[in-house]
């Protein structure tokens, strides 16, 4: 018998996405499953990530692929776990040996919260009923009881008062048989009852009975938890902390079913009649990076091949509202931060006292945590096991989320960031080269640039291009290393539209005067593709130099007007 919660069966978002020319083939994740189904603590698994990254499409697949409920050698049997996969465990490995043969109890905690609304509109309500945990509990049961194998023990035992946990562990002693329990968005009572302790609590201690105590453990073969935030610390430890835990934070080495990799997206992007090119893609949708290896939002991707467009996807999530709410408590600095950030920088933090909730914000270092869990920051690791993180902006589509949050905040335009960046814009269009060089001398010997590398030439790129983020980010169009004339232009700025703002060429030399870059402009003729195409605007040339034994900056401005 199959159902809702018990075994489900028919069309689900996975079956339905195999049949999309834009289908990604991640299938060799059910044999990593496969690998831990019971092997003790190994069975119990715990992957978190942000929202719209293929939490719930994972989960399908992997009920669709274990269920008694479903009939799915047709879907399967041309995919990688069928074809491809090597499994370490099993010899001779063939994937049918482990289709449809499990009963699965499949929770999307989103659909019970639903189902949970609809109830308490209701005139009849059952007595033992009193919140969300409660209906969770008695819908998965009711499903049980409505097995007709079942039934008899669940009568026999009198469940009814009892936990979910229990009604398990005599179905399991009795026909000598285990579940696998799939459960998504598991953290829903955390972010959408983030203020009520006693039912977060309530919550946790049932999940503890199930996925903790002996009696719950033995009765499942695997056990695979999926939502957006990291299983809840109480102090310092973990409430499960017998799950072998994979996020944004620690990613372990399933980095590649985190997201989409580079080779996957450029496959979608000629497979597909796709209009935008793979630098398209990537300049808008990469940038994090899990064990070194750069990972891009799925839905993020699939959207804009489908639209013909990039642009963000992010402005219309319910997140949006929690980054306002702990931006605006402004721990630490934690304003400057953000705008540093989202021009570019990368600032060190400590995920260590990180308490995975929404609610248990307490400084600067958590909140930059809560952020990379969320999706809103990337992290680099450090390595040697230690626990700091770089954040950073990933893409182009986050910059664009995080830079519309904070423009519509009433404190904005008052952050000496963005009159520095107002400053510099006025000073280039006025080719006042001195204030120019002094307040790029300002942002280089900020702590930021540190982790660049002070006398780099990407650094002093990075200056100007994080002097100019306030003043130029809805007017203009940026691009580095663009070719014209003969050769490369370091960095350009183009008017999207208005014909009163300057064309700026900026050419970069590092140990080598600002007046060699200006002629290394003209010698090369830069300006000639700009003077074709755009020819009612002024066009200002920027040469920026910094010499790496004084400390100094230089700068020459011309203006060009055509």
């Amino acid at each position: 018998m199959s159902g809702t919660f018990l075994n489900p069966d028919g069309e689900n978002s996975f079956i339905e996405i195999c049949r999309k020319s834009s289908f990604v083939d991640k299938t060799n994740f059910i044999g990593e499953m496969i690998e831990r189904l019971d092997g003790g603590e190994e069975k119990l698994v715990a992957f978190t990530r942000p929202r719209r990254f293929g939490k719930t499409i994972t989960a399908q697949m992997l009920a669709s692929f274990f269920s008694k409920g479903m009939d799915s050698k047709n879907v399967f049997s041309k995919l990688k776990i069928a074809t491809e996969y090597e499994s370490k465990k099993y010899k001779n490995f063939n994937y049918e040996n482990f289709l449809n043969k499990y009963d699965v109890v499949y929770v999307d905690m989103n659909d019970v919260y639903d189902s949970y609304k609809t109830y308490t509109q209701r005139s009849e309500k059952i007595q033992d009923v009193l919140d969300i945990v409660d209906y969770f509990e008695y819908s998965v049961i009711k499903e049980l009881r409505e097995r007709s194998d079942f039934l008899p023990i669940l009568e026999k035992e009198r469940v009814g008062n009892i936990g979910l946990s229990d009604a398990l562990s005599f179905i399991h002693k009795k026909m000598d048989m285990k579940f696998i329990f799939i459960m998504d968005e598991w953290d829903l009572i955390y972010r959408d009852f983030r203020d009520d302790e006693l039912l977060q609590k309530k919550y946790i201690d049932k999940l503890r009975g199930l996925f903790k105590a002996s009696k719950g453990i033995e009765c499942f073969s695997l056990v695979y938890l999926t939502g957006i935030l990291p299983i809840k610390k109480y102090n310092s430890e973990s409430a499960l902390n017998n799950f072998k835990e994979y996020n944004m934070l620690k990613p372990g080495t399933y980095e590649d079913y985190l997201g989409f990799t580079e080779a996957e997206v450029e496959k979608i992007v000629s497979e597909s009649n796709c209009s935008l090119s793979l630098k398209d893609i990537k300049d808008w949708y990469d940038g994090y990076k899990l064990n070194g290896k750069e990972i891009y939002n799925p839905n993020s991707v699939i959207s804009a091949i489908f639209d013909g467009k990039c642009q963000s996807y992010w402005s219309g999530t319910s997140s949006n509202n929690e980054v306002v709410r702990l931006i605006n408590m402004n721990f630490d600095g934690i304003k400057n931060d953000i705008l540093n950030l989202i021009a570019g920088a990368k600032i060190m933090f400590d995920y260590e006292t990180f308490q995975n909730d929404m609610v248990s914000i307490e400084n600067k270092d958590q909140l930059f945590s809560l952020l990379v869990c969320l999706g809103y920051l990337g992290c680099e690791e450090k390595g040697n096991g230690s626990t700091c993180r770089l954040a950073f902006v990933p893409n182009r589509e986050i910059r664009s989320a995080l830079s519309s949050i904070v423009r519509k905040q009433s404190w904005y335009n008052s952050l000496p960031i963005i009159e520095r960046s107002e400053k510099l814009f006025h000073a280039i269009k006025n080719c006042d080269a001195g204030t120019v060089s002094q307040i790029i001398g300002d942002i280089h010997n900020s702590t930021y640039i540190s982790v660049l590398g002070y006398n780099r030439e990407e650094a002093l790129v990075f200056c100007l291009i994080a002097g100019l983020m306030w003043s130029t980010g809805s007017d203009y169009e940026c691009y580095r290393e663009v070719q014209s004339g003969i050769g490369f232009v370091d960095l350009v700025y183009v008017p999207l539209s208005n014909v009163d703002l300057p064309i700026m060429l900026i050419e970069f030399k590092r140990d080598a005067g600002a007046d060699v870059a200006i002629k290394q402009i003209k010698d090369n003729n830069y300006v000639s593709r700009y003077c074709n195409n755009k020819p009612d605007h002024e066009i200002i040339m920027i040469g920026l130099s910094y010499n790496s034994k004084t400390k100094e900056h230089d700068c020459v401005i011309e203006s060009l007007t055509q």
